[in-house]
């Protein structure tokens, strides 16, 4: 992987953090965004720092041609989404966390800033109503992408 030097911004840097000033190379991964989750929360701010849930019901939309992959979703009770974190920084080392007083390696948070920004949440599936899934359990901004879903409990398959 060849890393492209960068100037890194360095007004939202916390005390203690360090930012590698770097961006990935073009072409090093391809993903497909297979729909958007949509949530309560506008910014990264607002989210909670973990899903919980009894929480708000949130909304995921499924993209065509992807429609069909839901085929037989209905039976699980619990899901694994995997999203984008769009919205984060990818070039951190270091942080000192929104709560905390000590710097941490990135590796050693679940901070959404990681060099690919990759989440993911246990959701309970309340409903399906033909591409959207009704979840509740989600800590990510409105509109983030959907990477993939996972089963986690279908007991009743």
């Amino acid at each position: 992987m060849t890393i492209k030097p960068r100037l890194a911004p360095t007004d939202d840097l916390r005390p203690g953090e360090v930012a590698l000033g770097v961006e990935p190379a073009a072409g090093s991964a391809s993903l497909f965004f297979i729909g958007r989750i949509f949530t309560p929360w506008a910014t990264r701010g607002e989210c909670p720092r973990r899903g919980d849930l009894a929480g708000p019901l949130c909304r995921v939309d499924i993209a065509e041609p992807w429609r069909e992959a839901l085929f037989g979703i209905e039976t699980c009770e619990r899901l694994q989404l995997l999203y984008w974190m769009h919205l984060s920084r990818r070039d951190l080392v270091l942080q000192n966390p929104r709560h905390g007083d000590r710097i941490h390696g990135t590796f050693a948070l679940r901070s959404p800033v990681r060099p690919n920004p990759i989440a993911s949440s246990i959701v309970v599936l309340e409903r399906v109503e033909g591409s959207r899934l009704f979840v509740r359990g989600l800590d990510c901004v409105d509109g983030t992408p959907l990477l993939d879903i996972k089963p986690e409990h279908c007991p009743r398959a």
